[in-house]
């Protein structure tokens, strides 16, 4: 029989028959590293070797670089932290079995087949995703309000973010520094400043945001898309204006706020390792 885990929450873990499976989503889809696969399906004890030595002899025997068909993503390795690892898609990792003379090839394709048909439910019904996020905070320790905000603040962004695209936003670049003008507006720093506030390396800073500053950050964005709107921004100049305008809408709430409870809103607190839920508030 097979046997598969149901997604670890935390670090993308798949399991087929005893065998860990890192994967990651990029560009909507799974992708699976290439080093499990090999160790999956061939028991090597040095499937990194085992992988090198397969790209040369098919390159030799095919004239195939299978390198092309794999993209170098970060994956959390046993020591915690994340690096480079070769990653493949469900079509990728089918061609690469190819190559890999196993009995275990055929229902290895079987429960990738179902595994990657996870990602395939969610883009043709996005409540699935919806729920499996929820899942995945819930599992964490976050509260059922503070959950409720990330959801909101999630659907805020990708508005955000549609909006920026459809009025001339095209490079990543752009949108990194819309993103900062709203923040720098709304809590007088940078996102990359308020990592190092918080001592977040490559964690997702508002999955380390508290309840009124999850409410500020939706506050910024939705005032900066309904500016967006009104005025029928268009090209980046013009959207970056917005953004500090809709940052200032935010900002001038959080100092009053501020001013009123006598501290600030912003927080170095994060939940590295005490959950939300547990965290007490100051």
């Amino acid at each position: 029989m097979l046997k598969k885990q149901t997604q670890n929450l935390k670090s993308k873990i798949a399991i087929f028959r005893g065998k860990q499976v890192r994967r990651t989503i990029y560009n909507d889809e799974w992708w699976f590293s290439v080093v499990d696969v090999v160790e999956a399906l061939t028991d090597s004890v040095n499937p990194r070797v085992y992988w090198n030595a397969m790209k040369v002899r098919v390159k030799s025997q095919d004239g195939i670089e299978l390198s092309t068909i794999c993209r170098q993503l970060k994956l959390e390795s046993a020591d915690g932290k994340k690096y480079l690892t070769d990653c493949a898609n469900t079509e990728g990792i089918f061609r690469i079995i190819q190559s890999i003379p196993s009995p275990k090839a055929e229902p290895f394709k079987r429960w990738l087949a179902r595994v990657g048909y996870e990602r395939v439910q969610e883009i043709e019904d996005p409540e699935l995703a919806t729920k499996r996020t929820r899942a995945l905070y819930k599992a964490k320790g976050y509260s059922d309000d503070w959950i409720e905000k990330r959801m909101r603040g999630i659907a805020i962004r990708e508005e955000l973010t549609d909006e920026w695209q459809k009025r001339g936003t095209r490079l990543q670049k752009d949108y990194e520094i819309l993103t900062a003008e709203i923040s720098k507006a709304t809590f007088g720093i940078t996102p990359s400043q308020y990592k190092e506030l918080k001592k977040l390396k490559r964690e997702n800073l508002r999955d380390h945001m508290d309840d009124l500053e999850l409410i500020f950050t939706m506050l910024g964005e939705r005032a900066t898309t309904e500016i967006h709107r009104t005025e029928d921004s268009k090209g980046v100049p013009k959207l970056k204006k917005d953004a500090k305008e809709g940052g200032g809408i935010a900002g001038g709430a959080r100092k009053k706020l501020e001013k009123r409870l006598g501290r600030s809103i912003v927080s170095n607190r994060n939940y590295l390792r005490e959950p939300e839920n547990k965290k007490l508030l100051i």
